[in-house]
């Protein structure tokens, strides 16, 4: 299986927006979609007052869609997304795959869909899901996974696991995938497993003490978070897995303009043979 860690949608003129894509053997597999055609073609309506906030470079270059045909594969191979939450420019691409499974922890569907509370429905766009994407949720039971509760989503691809990241919305969730070196590449790094942590951090500084995180990050991370007071736990958790799992364990976030899938250069797709 070969994975792709891709940027779909810059906010701000430098943040990415991380999305993998999995050339599963029956398929392909997204974990979250970034913005999509149709937020590119009407942003008013689509990402409302917010897209002020994201300053999103409207570039359908930049969407999953166009993405996956510039790796030479047919985006109507999709067929299931897999979401860290229901955030904008997490799920904008959903229209763009009308006919995928979307997979999502079922309390990220409540509060985002069925029920949402005042902030909820300031927040989420509903717009992004009027197509009717056929929703399968998950309610977490007694699975763990490195101590997170946790999910298995073999039925999607064997090994992807969703793994419970509280803090930045009620439900946010981590999408484990398997490696295992079978694409091809080359070298310890194609082995490594895969957690797609979605926005449970920003970026690697955060997790890895040797490296200096920009002075002011934990100011928007708390203003945007739904559950602030989980934010501290679930980094500290997260900066214990990456140190116990470094040599089989990639633990990348959205958002961080470093690494696979950030802004390096035009044509980076970041991708990793397994």
């Amino acid at each position: 299986m070969r994975i792709h860690q891709i940027n779909c949608g810059t906010l701000a003129g430098l943040v990415p927006c991380r999305v993998l894509l999995l050339e599963a053997p029956d398929g392909l597999v997204l974990v979250d979609t970034g913005l999509g055609l149709q937020d590119i073609a009407d942003p008013a309506t689509r990402l409302g007052p917010a897209r002020h906030l994201l300053r999103a470079r409207l570039d359908p270059a930049e969407t999953a869609h166009q993405r996956i045909a510039a790796l030479g594969l047919d985006p109507r191979d999709v067929r299931h997304i897999v979401l860290t939450h229901l955030d904008a420019d997490h799920i904008g691409g959903l229209a763009d795959f009308p006919e995928a499974q979307v997979h999502v922890a079922s309390e990220a569907l409540t509060w985002a869909v069925r029920t949402p509370r005042f902030l909820e429905r300031r927040r989420y766009r509903r717009i992004q899901w009027a197509h009717g994407p056929h929703f399968c949720e998950y309610t977490y039971g007694t699975d763990r996974w490195e101590g997170f509760r946790a999910h298995p989503l073999d039925h999607v691809v064997e090994g992807m696991v969703l793994v419970d990241l509280p803090g930045h919305a009620v439900g946010h969730a981590g999408v484990l995938v398997r490696g295992g070196g079978s694409g091809g590449g080359s070298g310890d790094d194609d082995k490594k497993d895969v957690l797609h942590a979605g926005d449970a951090f920003y970026h690697r500084g955060q997790l890895d003490p040797s490296v200096r995180p920009p002075k002011l990050i934990a100011v928007p991370e708390r203003l945007i978070a739904l559950q602030p007071a989980a934010i501290e736990l679930t980094h500290a958790r997260l900066a214990a897995l990456a140190r116990r799992r470094r040599e089989n364990l990639d633990v990348v976030c959205a958002h961080d303009a470093s690494g696979p899938g950030g802004l390096r250069g035009p044509g980076d797709s970041g991708d990793l043979a397994r």
